[in-house]
């Protein structure tokens, strides 16, 4: 399924892209900046506030290179929902990711986009067999057989990757699919109309 109105959605995607490549452009230019220091540090109070952060910086231009292409095409899509189905999904893969990261996440600073990418894939993987629509099912086999290896990026291995900002993400996303999909049937079961549908 795709946006309802597929070119603002783009416009969108394009504009929240240009306020990332922004934040890294003047955290590289600025030597006094040191944004990364803002992302999420494991079990530290001083770190809770990078749950914030975190997703918005990133360690240099080749990390936001690599996730440059999954941030606008995933996000696009779960725009097919609305633009206030977009941000509740958003909101629960970002504060889901970064908690779990908080909680569990190997020691110094955990930041990048990649969590939230995770949580918007894993989204549109699930949500159509929670919502048992055949359109949205389509899409993820689509998107699995495209981007499912990077599901392997949940597990330990790389070093310098923060797995478990992904895998907390994807679990954030697994959330987001169940609470959109109960949220629907209860709008149709009650006759409303199904504003969160996807």
């Amino acid at each position: 399924m795709l946006p309802a109105n597929p070119l603002r959605a783009a416009v969108g995607m394009l504009l929240a892209t240009a306020a990332l490549y922004g934040i890294e452009f003047y955290d590289q230019v600025d030597p006094t900046a040191d944004l990364d220091r803002n992302g999420i540090l494991p079990r530290e109070v001083d770190g809770l506030d990078g749950i914030l952060w975190a997703p918005l910086l990133h360690g240099d231009w080749s990390h936001l290179w690599a996730n440059t292409l999954p941030f606008l095409v995933l996000g696009w899509l779960v725009l097919a929902g609305g633009l206030a189905q977009f941000l509740a999904v958003t909101a629960t893969v970002w504060v889901v990711g970064g908690l779990g990261t908080w909680l569990v996440g190997a020691p110094g600073f955990h930041i990048g986009m990649s969590g939230v990418i995770f949580g918007w894939m894993v989204f549109l993987l699930v949500r159509g067999f929670f919502q048992r629509s055949v359109a949205q099912v389509l899409v993820a086999v689509v998107l699995f057989f495209y981007w499912g290896g990077m599901l392997w990026g949940v597990l330990p291995g790389q070093p310098g990757i923060s797995w478990e900002g992904h895998l907390f993400g994807a679990l954030g996303g697994l959330l987001a699919a169940w609470l959109v999909a109960r949220s629907t049937r209860r709008h149709v079961s009650s006759g409303d109309p199904g504003t969160l549908a996807g």
